[in-house]
């Protein structure tokens, strides 16, 4: 919902002088194989504004991801009609997990596609001859675009913006809805940001119990789990578990839960909007001496210092910061 919801939005925003929200600049339409509603799995309903139809009707045409797991994401008539569509060489957009749809219609062979590293295990797993990309917001190729999902929904829009309507009309768009796309510099704009527990070691593990064991660590930071309560959770033996753990990784389980929790430490101390003693308590650790003797085993210096560096370092950028004026021509 929030991928397609920020790029319509934004066609929203651009596609009109004023704002009151005509199509005047750009349209689009939702369309569908079944006259249903498109319910998705926060509950709200999306309905069609139009069948299928005839694909040469748009200049692009956009698959918005749902669930991979479990159902089927779109039936035959809209995978024949994307294969339709690509013949006539129409540019197909795949934001999020609409992406995987584009690779089963066989629709992305010898390109490179951009997938969340959410879901880049998955998409190894499904497509293991496809290139993947999961370190930009989105990549270009052609009359292929495809997206990680997210905000990243919201740079293609953008990027389609800037290319049909010009940079003024993303300018609006993006300075109404509060977005700082034009404000970051053109390389940092398109990276895809990692969660700080996330790293090339536990993007690229194949196996799905160790997978399944570090979303279990990520989701329990505060509360670590012991090896037998993750095990439990993955109905296996903590032997095995421990196992998996040193055959994938090189570590043991309890080692590689305490390096995601101090990555994620020290995220936070250098955000700057946490003291020593919370984020000690948010990642984890029982008290504070214990917490900073791991930190300054594995980083070389203490927490304290992390944290004092990181508002010098704030402070220090804000003595600059001047204002600036926006002018929207449309």
């Amino acid at each position: 919902m929030s991928a397609f919801s920020l790029f319509v939005d934004h066609l929203r925003l651009a596609a009109d002088k004023d704002d009151r929200s005509r199509p005047v600049h750009c349209t689009w339409q939702i369309v569908a194989s079944g006259v249903q509603a498109i319910r998705s799995s926060c509950g709200v309903s999306v309905m069609r504004d139009a069948p299928l139809g005839e694909p040469r009707a748009f200049d692009y045409i956009v698959v918005v991801g749902g669930l991979l797991h479990g159902h089927q994401q779109v039936d035959a008539a809209t995978l024949q009609w994307l294969q339709r569509a690509a013949a006539e060489g129409i540019p197909l957009i795949g934001i999020c997990t609409g992406t995987f749809i584009l690779c089963r219609a066989g629709l992305m062979k010898h390109r490179p596609v951009c997938v969340s590293w959410y879901h880049r295990q998955d998409f190894i797993e499904a497509f293991p001859d496809h290139d993947v990309v999961s370190d930009r917001m989105f990549l270009d190729d052609g009359d292929r675009i495809t997206c990680s999902g997210g905000s990243g929904a919201a740079d293609v829009a953008l990027h389609l913006i800037d290319r049909s309507l010009g940079r003024s009309a993303g300018m609006k768009a993006s300075h109404i809805l509060l977005m700082e796309r034009y404000l970051r510099p053109e390389k940092q704009a398109r990276l895809q940001p990692r969660p700080p527990t996330v790293s090339d070691a536990t993007m690229t593990v194949a196996n799905q119990h160790v997978q399944r064991a570090i979303l279990h660590m990520e989701q329990n930071m505060d509360r670590p789990l012991s090896v037998a309560q993750l095990a439990s959770q993955l109905g296996i033996s903590s032997r095995q578990l421990e196992r998996l753990f040193h055959n994938n990784l090189g570590r043991k389980p309890q080692d590689f839960y305490r390096m995601l929790r101090l990555r994620y430490a020290r995220a936070l101390l250098e955000s700057g909007q946490a003291n020593v003693t919370n984020v000690a308590i948010e990642s984890g650790f029982s008290d504070c001496s214990h917490f900073s003797r791991h930190f300054k085993l594995v980083y070389g210096i203490s927490p304290s210092k992390c944290y004092r560096d990181a508002i010098q370092k704030q402070s220090s950028q804000e003595d600059f910061i001047s204002p600036v004026g926006v002018r929207v021509f449309s």
